[in-house]
């Protein structure tokens, strides 16, 4: 079965009825929620719950071992003080459970999971501040913390080789340059893969390894008003990302998702470092290759995102939402160069730790 016909296409009538089915609750509202590969539903119920009901893609519905370790993730960070979403188990007291059905590309086997809903709004639909911007950096970092202490027999599951999300294989993005073809835009991706190859990658064995998020965008953050006028972090979705890489990356993808929504996309990386090196400060080779790092996220998002509206063009505008904001964004960094943007950055780190950020 092709990557095209892999995503899910259920309605909402039958989305509640897997909810009826598997789990013996009575929704009231079912609504679609945006999705990238796989098929999201806003569920709530007449006994008073809301959920998300979630249904992967049946190429990775192939296998459940990745959404198991993704599960218990969220529980174990859930455990340790982190806002994520907990999976209600079944009738039959299962974590998740795999259905077949046919959504017009014949029989298929779907991995469904019930997952609890988390009060907020995305971090994109707020004005964004100093402080809430150091908390970004601030939890992302705690998150990978807490991960490195996560045991589990099948953690190496998560070395997820070949994933394309990952930065350390940034280099995979060449078998996709043609969608990019006639395009301007391709030149300064080669250029960004050239420093990659040239700067980044030899730099490796002095990088820290753990078990990161890999998506810790702007939709991926919930947030909630206080009390003084501001936002605080309410909540953590989708780790379907998760895999074994380093520090740094989770890091510069943070930096990179998080400068999409702000007026002044640069001023964004000093109150996320800030926030991030209270927690794990940078040791010298990574801060030297995180300017390309950040580059490196902003030319995945805007190939692959390229790739996927040929697989799925219904879905474009959901699809493309990084991808536009972001081509200006990396244009500024490569024209502002790298000393310029990191004396930008690290100032600002510096100045925000000085006046007690933390």
């Amino acid at each position: 079965m092709s990557e095209q016909h892999a995503k899910p296409n259920v309605s909402p009538s039958q989305a509640a009825e897997l909810v009826k089915k598997h789990y013996n609750l009575t929704p009231s509202e079912t609504s679609y929620l945006p999705s990238y590969v796989d098929q999201n539903f806003y569920v709530a119920t007449v006994e008073g719950g809301q959920y998300v009901l979630k249904i992967m893609n049946s190429e990775d519905s192939k296998d459940p071992t990745l959404f198991e370790l993704q599960t218990y993730a969220m529980a174990f960070l859930k455990e340790n003080g982190v806002p994520t979403q907990t999976a209600l188990k079944t009738t039959t007291g299962q974590v998740m459970f795999q259905e077949d059905m046919d959504c017009g590309y014949g029989l298929q086997k779907y991995l469904v999971r019930l997952l609890t809903y988390l009060p907020g709004i995305p971090i994109a639909k707020v004005p964004f501040s100093p402080q809430l911007l150091y908390e970004v950096g601030q939890t992302a970092a705690k998150i990978d913390n807490i991960l490195r202490e996560m045991k589990h027999p099948r953690l190496s599951v998560l070395q997820r080789e070949d994933f394309i999300w990952d930065l350390s294989n940034i280099v995979l993005l060449e078998r996709y340059m043609h969608v990019l073809d006639g395009d301007p835009l391709q030149e300064a991706v080669k250029s960004v893969l050239h420093q990659y190859k040239t700067f980044v990658a030899p730099k490796y064995s002095s990088f820290r390894k753990c078990l990161i998020h890999g998506d810790f965008n702007d939709l991926n953050v919930l947030v909630q008003a206080n009390e003084t006028d501001g936002h605080r972090i309410s909540g953590i979705i989708d780790f379907g990302d998760m895999h074994i890489s380093y520090y740094v990356h989770e890091l510069a993808i943070t930096i990179m998702y998080m400068m999409l929504e702000q007026a002044d996309p640069i001023e964004v990386g000093g109150p996320i470092l800030a926030g991030w090196e209270s927690v794990f400060p940078l040791n010298e080779e990574e801060k030297v290759c995180l300017f390309w790092l950040v580059l490196s996220r902003f030319c995945q998002s805007l190939v692959l995102a390229r790739f996927s509206v040929t697989l799925h063009p219904e879905n474009e505008e959901y699809l493309m939402i990084s991808s536009r904001k972001g081509i200006p964004i990396l244009c500024q960094l490569l024209e502002m160069g790298k000393e310029q943007v990191e004396s930008v950055w690290f100032h600002a780190a510096a100045h925000f730790k000085f006046k007690g950020g933390e």
